[in-house]
């Protein structure tokens, strides 16, 4: 990857201003910089070169320390974040230091954050769906939360035009529920996902089992290389196989000349001038230096990630905006969604000892939604609805720890019987007491003031996953399955590591903080483009509405600064 300007201690002034280099902040640099903005992005932690800054994208499990495991230092460095399982020794470098970065539960929550150039697009699972009206009108419908004030036929030709770019495999079905992408050749199933999608879909017409939508090339695309099997994603792709900020929209971005990216740059807040009746500028603190910084610029995106582009908005008061920047309705922090998880069935394939499978696919099955779809489909348990995500695979034979010799090596190789699980993903409603509040008292490592954070799924998230628990048993018997056994490990919040909304989109500036294209209500030329200003969540995950949402908002950003409206 080439060289990145980062000679933003001599300059304070640009055209744009990216706050975040993650998922949308790095599609945000992408667009601003090729429409000819002279883009700063202020990136929290320390700047992550494509492959160069892998260290463990090649290791093996006796490679590592621990095979592995994390010490305790590290665990201590990650008490909040180690709750997920995710974290070993492999990727420890690409999770935020609780310690440093802490946080208050009023009720359980993880929040799950990457402090680096790329942020979460080197951790994330890649899946990637459309939505569809049956989502963005679902808040009107049903008289919940306030209306999108955007509907498919807005964002489809975004869809396209990111999907273009980032390379999304997959296949197409045809289902109003789940629109299909512009895709590249799908993943395929293994001999059992095949089996047991033959057994659910003759079992339950309208109930559909299909290969994973991702983010991942099954051929090259634009410079980069195909996906090669190794389910290393999250270590970083050295192929750049799957998207990242690091080997797709940043590289783009770089490659104009027009950005510039300033690491170890806590955003205080926002500058605001009364006079102008817009934002001016962005305060930083050096990380390093603890030294305070001004930037300027004449349009503002904020993309540091739901909870931390909150954060900084509600620490953007002044005169104008006493409760923070842009809260004339007194919906910032509000609303906060995740999606349950966790929620599904798992059980044995008996047959197919002869076959086994290839490489170490990067991806699973997917079963779209099929609750609340139409009136035939239509549930009084719950509003809504849920996907399935899960995969066929064969385990190790676990051999007797007595044995040894000959006989217990010829043991351990052989594969153990085949196993199948599907897990849910329901959609989460969005609730004004569910919010985020500033919290004085407690100070992060630059004396900052930190998030509380007092969310909780409710009574219909929970007959959901009561749902998915039912069906998922009953479709794993149908399908022949033995053994089959339902779990609910009953998580709270924010282990799907989708959290959303507390500066969602609206058409009324009473009700909510953004307009239709992403912009604050009250001054035009701030955007909030990640998963703060989603109004609702869905219930597939939501990285690809994120990169479509700020493609769209940059071009409009540049069109109106052209016009010289904002």
């Amino acid at each position: 990857m080439a060289y990145y300007n980062i000679d933003a201690q001599t300059q304070t002034t640009y055209d744009a201003i990216v706050i975040g280099s993650g998922i949308s902040g790095g599609w945000a640099a992408k667009e601003l910089c090729e429409k000819g903005l002279k883009t700063l992005v202020l990136e929290r932690g320390r700047i992550v070169q494509h492959v160069t800054d892998y260290p463990t994208m090649n290791l093996d499990p006796w490679d590592s320390e621990l095979r592995g495991g994390l010490t305790p230092e590290q665990k201590k460095k990650h008490y909040k974040a180690i709750r997920s399982g995710w974290i070993g020794t492999d990727t420890e470098h690409f999770w935020a230091d609780d310690e440093a970065n802490p946080y208050t539960e009023v009720k359980p929550f993880l929040w799950l954050r990457g402090h680096h150039m790329g942020g979460r697009s080197l951790l994330w699972g890649k899946q990637t769906y459309r939505w569809s009206d049956l989502d963005f009108e679902a808040n009107a419908k049903e008289g919940i939360g306030v209306d999108w004030p955007i509907r498919y036929k807005d964002m489809a030709p975004w869809y396209t035009y990111v999907e273009k770019f980032a390379g999304i495999s997959g296949e197409a079905l045809g289902l109003p529920q789940l629109p299909d992408s512009h895709f590249l050749p799908p993943m395929e199933l293994n001999c059992v996902e095949k089996h047991v999608k033959g057994r659910i879909e003759g079992s339950f017409p309208g109930r559909h089992m299909i290969i994973g939508r991702v983010a991942h090339l099954t051929k090259p695309l634009n410079g980069r290389g195909q996906c090669q099997y190794r389910n290393r994603c999250s270590r970083g792709c050295p192929y750049g196989a799957y998207f990242s900020s690091n080997a797709v929209t940043l590289p783009a971005a770089q490659a104009t000349g027009n950005l510039t990216i300033r690491p170890y740059s806590i955003v205080q807040s926002l500058v605001y001038d009364d006079t102008k009746g817009k934002a001016t500028g962005v305060r930083i603190i050096d990380a390093e230096t603890n030294e305070d910084i001004v930037f300027s610029a004449k349009i503002i995106f904020c993309n540091a990630s739901t909870l931390s582009s909150t954060q900084i908005l509600l620490n953007s008061t002044s005169d104008r905006f006493p409760n923070g920047f842009g809260n004339d309705s007194g919906e910032l922090g509000h609303n906060l969604m995740d999606h349950t998880y966790r929620v599904g069935a798992l059980g044995k394939v008996e047959g197919f000892e002869d076959k086994y499978y290839k490489g170490r696919r990067p991806n699973g099955i997917y079963i779209p939604r099929y609750w609340n779809v139409d009136e035939t489909t239509r549930s009084d348990k719950f509003l809504r609805g849920f996907g399935y995500q899960g995969g066929g695979y064969r385990g190790g034979n676990p051999a007797n720890i007595e044995s040894f010799g000959g006989e217990f090596k010829d043991q351990i190789l052989k594969p153990g019987p085949w196993e199948f699980f599907i897990t849910g993903f329901a959609e989460c409603l969005p609730y004004h007491e569910n919010q985020v509040s500033l919290n004085s008292e407690v100070l992060d490592k630059w004396g900052q003031p930190t998030l509380s954070i007092d969310a909780e799924f409710k009574e219909n998230e929970k007959a959901l996953n009561r749902q998915i628990r039912e069906d998922a048993v009953e479709m794993l018997e149908k399908a022949g399955l033995k053994d089959v056994i339902g779990f609910d490990k009953d998580h709270p919040p924010g282990y799907g590591v989708h959290e959303m909304g507390t500066a969602r989109m609206g058409r009324d500036p009473k009700t909510s903080v953004l307009n239709g294209f992403n912009q604050v209500h009250a001054a035009k030329n701030v955007f909030v483009t990640d998963g703060s200003c989603m109004t609702s969540s869905s219930c597939v995950n939501p990285s690809l509405t994120y990169m479509a949402i700020t493609a769209r908002a940059a071009n409009h950003a540049v069109s109106e600064l052209k016009k010289r409206n904002i």
